[in-house]
């Protein structure tokens, strides 16, 4: 095993190509915003009853995603493994750049975006959401921390495992929190569950690793610097390995709604009669997202090949996204009981399934989030020794 060594990377054709692409997508999201906080939501496919849109899919997406990104260099450093101790320094600039494009979205998609500096000046600390704005700020200083005690020379490897320890609490707090602003919403049939809150760890651990494996061979690939089978292989298994845990919970989560007679209805909703949200169920999570996956990385032989866990990689990210399409979309869709027991039915549509159709405005906005998350990425790589030299399996080592 060699001693490993990062270097920042060189701008070539495929990145400056890359780059262009995103450009265009974080002006296509700037024009969407623009034009949604001129005109206002109306434009949008949101209304009165389903209040929470498709870039608060593509925001939670990215924020899950941030706090399982940064799994990666816990595995590193607080548990020790080998393998994964090269992957450290990408693992922490992923995972604030993911939260830095989430956190846009979110504040984009806002009514009023001045007013976050109310929210971050004035705290309400019997809400959730005042909760969250501190651990998302404080993960950004943690990470911040963890990346420059890893890269320091002559740093104790003591103070990086007290670092990277620090960081795998607080990023379990902040997943935990952002599960709760839903678990906690006892209005909502379909949320009112404290098995949201390790749900959402479970997802994290999964789309975040997903993510994570889709970058690293890409950036790989754009760099010409080699990435060991073996190594891709290892976090296929590891991959498939949350994936099955995120199914575990869902079915706990599902299981334990239908024994209960007060959400009898909305489970019937989602898994039988909902439309498009019991078909981004069954076949967007738990086919695509949960059972192809884990058969692809765990097969006899197939499991080992590059282009499998890749695949998975892929399939787990959209099945993730229908996840929380069904769990954030699918819970404003059903409506409130606001007497149980009674069927509502007023003009206002109370009683009544809520229709909501996304506009191309709402998934421009979304996929620009994306766009700054993988733009602050590779700027990251760009200045900082970031990425190692070598993956390959000879150089990375084993455990």
């Amino acid at each position: 095993m060699e001693r490993t060594i990062y270097r920042e990377i060189k701008v070539n054709r495929p990145l400056i190509q890359l780059a262009a692409l995103l450009v265009a997508f974080l002006l296509a999201a700037a024009s969407s915003w623009f034009y949604i906080e001129h005109h206002g939501h109306i434009v949008t496919g949101m209304n009165n009853q389903i209040v929470w849109g498709l870039p608060h899919v593509f925001a939670i997406f990215l924020i899950v995603a941030a706090s399982g990104a940064l799994n990666v260099a816990s595995i590193a450093t607080v548990f020790g493994k080998v393998p994964y101790k090269p992957l450290a320094r990408l693992s922490g600039l992923l995972a604030v750049s993911l939260l830095a494009g989430g956190l846009a979205v979110l504040v984009l998609d806002l009514g009023r975006p001045d007013r976050l500096i109310v929210a971050m000046t004035t705290y309400n600390f019997s809400s959730i959401f005042a909760w969250n704005i501190l651990l998302y700020n404080g993960f950004f200083v943690v990470v911040a921390a963890y990346l420059f005690v890893q890269m320091a020379r002559g740093m104790p490897y003591q103070a990086v495992q007290m670092v990277g320890f620090v960081a795998f609490i607080w990023r379990l707090i902040l997943t935990t929190g952002t599960g709760s602003i839903f678990g906690w919403l006892v209005a909502r049939s379909a949320y009112d569950a404290a098995i949201l809150a390790p749900l959402f760890i479970a997802m994290s651990f999964a789309i975040g690793l997903a993510v994570f494996i889709l970058v690293l061979t890409l950036a790989c690939r754009l760099t010409d610097r080699a990435l060991g089978a073996k190594l891709l292989a290892r976090m296929g298994r590891l991959l498939g390995i949350f994936a099955a845990v995120v199914l575990y919970f869902a079915a706990v989560q599902h299981l334990t709604n239908l024994y209960v007679a007060e959400h009898a209805g909305v489970e019937r909703f989602i898994l039988w009669n909902g439309g498009i949200y019991t078909w981004l169920f069954w076949f967007g999570q738990v086919l695509i997202g949960g059972l192809v996956p884990i058969a692809l990385v765990f097969h006899p032989t197939g499991g080992a090949k590059p282009a499998s866990t890749i695949t998975a990689s892929a399939l787990v990210i959209l099945g993730g996204f229908a996840q929380l399409y069904v769990i954030i979309l699918g819970g404003q869709a059903y409506p409130l009981e606001i007497f149980p027991g009674f069927t509502a039915s007023f003009s206002f549509s109370d009683g009544q399934i809520n229709i909501y159709i996304p506009t191309w405005l709402e998934f421009f906005l979304g996929f620009g989030g994306i766009a700054l998350a993988l733009a602050l990425s590779g700027f990251g790589m760009k200045i900082l020794r970031i990425l190692p030299t070598s993956l390959s399996d000879a150089n990375v080592g084993q455990d």
